[in-house]
């Protein structure tokens, strides 16, 4: 007996992703909406008022969850640009381009609430911490890839330049997660850890979860919303692409 199979390998072609990812972006953005409503709703007004930094603390609800995405867009973004790069996919550079700015706005958005979290805590907006430092450097990271790849007129030659780049800054993910337990830093370790038990109160766990995955949400809505301007701008001479632009 014969059983009809998917053949995943046809979205490897930038033609049939496409309208694969704009079915998904509604699915994503909706999720990303509601994850974000109940998250904030969680932190805001249902976890308890924190016993040493007061209501200053709720400002984890955002910076938290940013810092993790700062470091897992950058992670798939290495990944995606070295499937490029080691097999010449068309489609996983584009990818890559389309992480880029999102990872660089998580970044940016985690160094902006850290600094709002530390004038209260650390009476500073901003100390040379390893782990701060480490994450600016990211920041630096995204902005060197942006950068190096808009430099480059030839859209292979760029995906391939800014693939090395983006292979050798992959190592800085490591060095910003484990720079607490390294360094001795002002930054607090890891409140949450698969190997031990949660040190905060469950309302502020639940609250923080759920925005992780609301910024996990948004993250792919935007990447996959911006990879679909990639595709029609790399593939506008192509006759599918001529296609839909006159019928659009």
């Amino acid at each position: 007996m014969q059983t009809d199979r998917i053949n995943w390998f046809k979205y490897a072609a930038p033609q049939s992703f496409y309208p694969l990812a704009g079915a998904m972006l509604p699915w994503f953005s909706g999720a990303a909406l509601l994850l974000l409503a109940v998250g904030l709703w969680l932190g805001l007004w249902v976890a308890p008022v924190d016993a040493q930094q007061g209501e200053a603390y709720r400002i984890i609800f955002v910076h938290v969850p940013a810092s993790w995405m700062s470091m897992v867009v950058y992670t798939a973004m290495a990944f995606w640009a070295g499937v490029g790069l080691i097999f010449n996919s068309r489609l996983s550079s584009m990818l890559a381009c389309a992480l880029a700015p999102t990872g660089a706005w998580m970044t940016f958005l985690a160094l902006w609430t850290g600094a709002l979290w530390g004038k209260p805590t650390w009476g500073a907006w901003w100390v040379w911490d390893a782990r701060l430092t480490s994450e600016l450097v990211l920041l630096f990271l995204y902005i060197g890839y942006m950068a190096l790849h808009a430099a480059i007129d030839d859209d292979r030659r760029a995906d391939r330049s800014a693939a090395l780049l983006a292979l050798v800054g992959v190592v800085n993910v490591p060095i910003i997660y484990f720079s607490v337990k390294w360094w001795n830093t002002l930054h607090q370790g890891a409140s949450v850890s698969v190997t031990k038990a949660p040190s905060m109160a469950t309302p502020m766990l639940l609250g923080m979860l759920v925005m992780a995955l609301a910024c996990w949400m948004y993250c792919i809505a935007v990447a996959l919303a911006r990879l679909r301007v990639i595709i029609l701008e790399r593939e506008r001479h192509a006759a599918w692409a001529n296609g839909l632009g006159q019928a659009a």
